[in-house]
């Protein structure tokens, strides 16, 4: 489902380097299936400097935070989806993307419901696709009107 998504945005998935921020994996097992659990505040924290040591080595010009478990480690809080989606975030040196997790668009109970949560999954990676395109013809973070960019991150967001 990523992989269409980022083909109808526009993005190259060759060109993206896809991790998970929490490293943490647990389940609960229910027969031959299992069954994922979120990680814990604890847990996510534990897995942050994984996430720190990616961001220094690939030095990304954006990041896609997918799911509150990689908004909760890439802000270090606590982040609601709905209320951080489909806008860039300024965060250090980069601007951050929040979107939903692929797998909740797989959860949706109702077909017309998944349908409409994918396209605006995609609409948000269009979003990053446009970053994108203007980073590649700058060599640091394009100059980019503040209108495109209105969110700054600080601890009261």
């Amino acid at each position: 489902m990523l992989g269409r998504a980022l083909e109808e945005a526009g993005i190259d998935r060759r060109k993206v380097y896809v991790t998970n921020a929490v490293k943490h994996f647990k389940f609960v097992p229910r027969g031959k299936i299992r069954l994922h659990q979120k990680p814990n505040t604890p847990e996510i924290k534990a897995c942050r400097p994984w996430y720190e040591r990616e961001l220094a080595a690939i030095k990304p010009h954006l990041v896609v935070a997918m799911g509150a478990t990689a908004a909760q480690s890439v802000f270090g809080k606590i982040t609601p989806i709905n209320k951080a989606r489909g806008r860039l975030i300024e965060l250090d040196d980069t601007r951050v993307l929040v979107t939903v997790h692929p797998s909740y668009l797989l959860r949706l109970p109702d077909a017309e419901a998944r349908a409409q949560e994918y396209q605006r999954f995609v609409e948000d990676l269009k979003l990053a696709a446009a970053m994108l395109r203007k980073s590649a013809r700058a060599p640091e973070f394009p100059a980019v009107p503040e209108a495109e960019f209105p969110v700054k991150y600080n601890e009261k967001n």
